[in-house]
């Protein structure tokens, strides 16, 4: 039997969306000319529906109640078509077979598969590494490495696995750990974790974590983790089949042995066949997908816009989600009138101009952004890692960098205007000190910039009932500046990703639907795990917009009010689908009690509410939030 079951299943694997599409084609060309009683091969031509469209049907029922004693809208739909056969009703057991698989179709269609990213994660493993004994270099295999050996990592490399620096100075983009916009300075006793990119600087280090214990491997489990046990929404037809077949069958039983005509009790099973109960949930969703995609969102998981619809809180990523992800300037300040603003802005872009550092460019972008003039020519380029820059331009020395790199060149930095700085670091900016002929003469303010449309954003959401939360690998002081611009209560700061997939699993033990909105690989195991995951695809990692259910194409946070409302829509749609199918179905079993229905009329009968279900779905299609 188990063999018999493995063959069934084999035959039902073949083929695919294209073959469902291929035979549902030719199976309605078979139905017309059966109606128009075209006879070219000597039998009824709705025998290729029956064949092509039922016997699907029929064996994953079969599957169904053989393997695990699974009642599914299936099983009457089988027995409605052999009764239908058995009194030689073809066309209606034709009829009935490719409806249902037309149902089938745009349920497939709409339910993709979940594609977990696992192999984009795996690739960001690093594949070497370098390691030094006895003062020689080697390249080995990363997964060779082992705890204390001293390792080599050059600029633009991947660090292959956690440990510490022990000797030089570097900057880290830690982005796929904790999502920080902002490259972190290391120097010798910084840890440092894999699947991290050192951004300049060569340095070495000692293994600490090694293998499956290493931050990127923890990463790949995370994900896969949370991935298990993420519970899918069961089709309504599905979950009401066991009583449906069961009145069904009664219904058809009585009826046969009350009025002794078996023709009634077959258009009783016909009649019954939940076509427009199975398209009622998947017609909805697909012109609910047609209306979002309008809007900016790639629905990838079928259900998604059905389990958004109950969502009552929503996570926000900060960095590259509520701001832009990378730092601009966003002020000047000037300790010395020497130098009026805009001079001082050139002098820093100009000695910035050849610094690798993300920072550097990041002052550079921003001046060439709001001003015409081209930079000044750079002499004696130096780049003092962890530290800053040291040039001369335009005949002046010019020093661009931190407080140590003040200090290391003699200058000293009043108390007053330490305070003063002191407010930006607060609320999570970085500053970059300029001193020229030394004398410090002003400083610029770095941060992540905020999106426009981020506080209309959550105030409506808000007015949709809906929590919103500040969930952020950033620190404190940056996590806590945002959210009060845009008036968020709830703030986790300093998240690792085991950190943001702990918040998520916590709200789901307190029965709490929650969504998370991200960007980054930090972010891809709390999108597998929470209840619906939107992943930001412009400037979203692969690995995220692969973890997430839906993706916002265009990054414009903006319309996420529009997607919550829609979902709600929708899930109205489906109600009022389910509510006419069923109402339909019990007055056509009245209907072929009394006779007054054949089961080919009453095929029609609910292949007609079918029709009414799809018209009614379609409305979503156009559908704006008021």
């Amino acid at each position: 039997m188990k063999t018999m079951i493995k063959k069934l299943e084999e035959v039902l694997e073949l083929g695919g969306i294209k073959r469902d599409i291929l035979f549902l084609v030719l199976s309605g060309i078979a139905l017309i000319l059966s109606i128009l009683k075209v006879d070219i091969l000597h039998f009824d031509l709705a025998w290729f529906a029956i064949v092509l469209c039922g016997l699907p049907i029929i064996l994953e029922a079969i599957i169904g109640l053989v393997t695990e004693f699974d009642i599914k809208a299936d099983v009457l739909v089988s027995l409605a078509l052999i009764a239908s056969i058995c009194i030689g009703e073809d066309f209606a057991a034709g009829e009935v077979a490719f409806i249902m698989q037309l149902g089938s179709l745009l349920e497939e269609l709409t339910v993709a598969k979940a594609r977990e990213g696992i192999e984009k994660l795996v690739h960001l493993n690093p594949q070497t590494a370098r390691v030094l004994k006895n003062g020689t270099e080697s390249i080995i295999p990363a997964e060779q490495v082992k705890i204390n050996d001293i390792l080599r990592v050059l600029p633009g490399e991947t660090i292959p696995v956690d440990g510490i620096i022990t000797e030089g100075q570097t900057s880290v983009n830690q982005a796929v750990m904790t999502g920080e916009s902002i490259p972190v300075d290391k120097t010798i006793g910084d840890e440092v974790s894999s699947g991290t990119v050192n951004q300049f600087g060569a340095f070495e280090m000692k293994a600490v974590k090694v293998g499956e214990d290493s931050s990127i491997q923890r990463m790949i489990r995370l994900v896969q983790s949370a991935d298990a046990g993420k519970a899918k929404i069961v089709n309504m037809a599905d979950r009401w089949a066991t009583w449906i077949v069961v009145i069904a069958l009664t219904s058809a039983v009585l009826t046969w042995l009350i009025t002794g005509q078996i023709i009634r009790a077959v258009t009783i099973l016909v009649v019954f066949c939940p076509c427009s109960l199975v398209l009622a949930t998947p017609t909805a969703i697909m012109a609910a997908i047609g209306n979002a995609t309008k809007h900016g969102f790639l629905v990838r998981e079928g259900d998604a816009l059905e389990r958004l619809a109950s969502v009552s809180k929503i996570t926000f990523d900060k960095t590259g989600t509520l701001t832009f992800g990378t730092p601009k300037v966003i002020d000047i300040i000037i300790l010395s009138n020497s130098y009026p603003k805009d001079e001082l802005y050139r002098l820093a872009a100009s000695v910035e101009a050849l610094s690798e550092h993300p920072l550097g460019k990041a002052i550079v972008q921003s001046y060439k952004a709001e001003h015409f003039e081209e930079c000044y020519a750079v002499y004696d380029f130096q780049l003092l890692a962890g530290r800053g820059v040291k040039a001369t331009v335009d005949g002046k020395t010019v020093l661009a960098g931190n407080m140590q790199l003040l200090h290391e060149n003699g200058i000293v930095v009043p108390e007053e205007i330490k305070q003063e700085s002191r407010k930006y670091l607060e609320q999570g900016s970085t500053i970059t000190y300029i001193a020229i002929d030394h004398v410090l003469t002003g400083y610029l303010v770095l941060s992540d910039t905020l999106r426009e449309e981020s506080r209309s954003m959550i105030a409506e959401l808000k007015q949709h009932t809906v929590y919103p939360v500040l969930l952020t690998g950033d620190h404190e002081n940056a996590a806590k500046q945002i959210a009060k611009e845009i008036e968020i209560d709830e703030v986790h700061a300093n998240c690792l990703p085991e950190d943001k997939l702990a918040y998520i699993k916590g709200c789901q033990r307190e029965n709490e639907k929650i969504c998370m909105i991200g960007d980054g690989i930090n972010d891809a195991p709390a999108l597998k795990k929470a209840f619906v995951g939107i992943a930001m695809g412009g400037i979203g990692s692969d690995i995220a917009v692969e973890a997430a259910d839906i993706v916002l194409v265009d990054d414009e946070v903006k319309e996420l009010p529009h997607l919550f409302a829609l979902s709600k829509r929708m899930l109205k749609t489906i109600k009022i689908n389910l509510s006419f199918s069923m109402l339909l179905n019990f007055v056509a079993i009245i209907l072929a009690m009394t006779g007054i229905l054949s089961p080919v009329v009453g095929a029609l009968v609910h292949n007609a509410g079918s029709v009414l279900v799809i018209v009614n779905s379609a409305v979503l299609l156009k559908w704006r939030k008021k």
